[in-house]
């Protein structure tokens, strides 16, 4: 069994603000990450910091551009168990997506659209929670998201653990959650079928 990491945002820009007052919801931002320090953390958002406009794929980092930037961004962050698969299925299709970058676009407008719950999208285009849903299904993931989705959708995906709350700034690898441990050790036992469709 592998882990991977949901991460929500709020870094208190004005179009996070924005999008925060159309969806009444406490984050307006999501990622991925492959590692518990959140050194691979992937989405689609701003390439530059002071451009929320010129976006497409972005590795992102706690201490670096964006979220250096806005030094005090708010995060919850979730782990997730998944199998050894659908752990390198989704670390190819985020490869993948990287190696191609300059194919992709971000969907700017499918972003405003789904904060009225309206879908706006096109292939190779994603605003960073359909990046985040797209990745964790085609790894075979089932999410039991909605088609419109938003950040805080990913709160609702059973088996996520709240590892982390307040400025992302803060954030430190987590301690081991004997809870968390011993709920792995049980499935390995008894496993719960957690492919797309199951």
């Amino acid at each position: 069994m592998k882990k991977i990491y949901i991460v929500l945002t709020h870094t208190g820009t004005v179009l996070s603000k924005i999008i925060k007052r159309f969806t009444k919801d406490e984050f307006s931002h999501s990622s991925i990450a492959l590692d518990a320090e959140l050194r691979k953390m992937y989405s689609f958002g701003r390439l530059r910091p002071n451009n929320p406009f010129i976006g497409g794929f972005v590795h992102e980092f706690i201490h670096k551009g964006t979220f250096r930037k806005f030094y005090n961004t708010q995060a919850k962050v979730f782990s997730l168990t998944v199998t050894e698969e659908q752990y390198e299925k989704l670390k190819n299709t985020i490869e993948h997506i990287q190696r191609e970058r300059e194919n992709y676009e971000f969907n700017v407008m499918g972003l405003f659209a789904a904060g009225i719950n309206i879908k706006i999208g096109k292939e190779h285009a994603f605003y960073c929670a359909e990046f985040v849903k797209y990745v964790m299904e085609e790894a075979g993931i089932n999410t039991g998201l909605p088609n419109i989705v938003k950040p805080e959708d990913f709160k609702k995906i059973e088996g996520l653990y709240q590892i982390y709350e307040g400025y992302l700034r803060d954030y430190s690898c987590p301690k081991v959650n004997l809870t968390e441990l011993l709920m792995e050790k049980l499935l390995m036992y008894h496993p719960v079928n957690n492919e797309a469709g199951g």
